[in-house]
């Protein structure tokens, strides 16, 4: 088994918790949590699709099973390849996503990614008025 990044039930919520910065660093991850308390809610469909965008900041093919809410193998663009309807007991095998072959922005810098992302777009918030002017002169 390649190696992998556990996440337990509600730990896929969080950015950047998802790898560890020690060791050999994980081929995929795998979450298996348990959504009976959503209850009858939309909130086994949130929490599947925070699991997507997991796969996706890391650029690693998830596998989410749960017993009752939505278990799929997720590829790292964070497509379901496989998915399973709720309260139902299934088994299924499929073929492991590979992961990008190159790590992903969020990967390498995690938050400062998106501290420079907010940066750039406020730099382009100040020039834009500096360029309209430059141009009706």
């Amino acid at each position: 088994v390649p190696p992998f990044s556990p996440l337990i039930c509600y730990e896929a919520i969080f950015p950047g918790a998802v790898t560890a910065r020690t060791g050999r660093p994980p081929q995929w991850l795998l979450n298996i949590s348990n959504d009976a308390w959503f209850g009858d809610s939309h909130g086994p469909h949130q929490h599947f699709a925070i699991a997507r965008l997991r796969a996706i900041e890391e650029g690693l093919p998830l596998v989410r099973s749960t017993n009752t809410g939505i278990s799929a193998i997720i590829d790292p663009l964070g497509r379901a390849v496989g998915r399973l309807p709720q309260n139902k007991t299934y088994v299924a095998t499929a073929q492991l996503p590979a992961a990008l072959p190159h790590a992903t922005a969020y990967r390498l810098w995690r938050d400062w990614s998106f501290l420079a992302m907010l940066l750039g777009l406020t730099g382009l918030f100040f020039l834009n008025p500096l360029m309209v002017k430059k141009k009706s002169h």
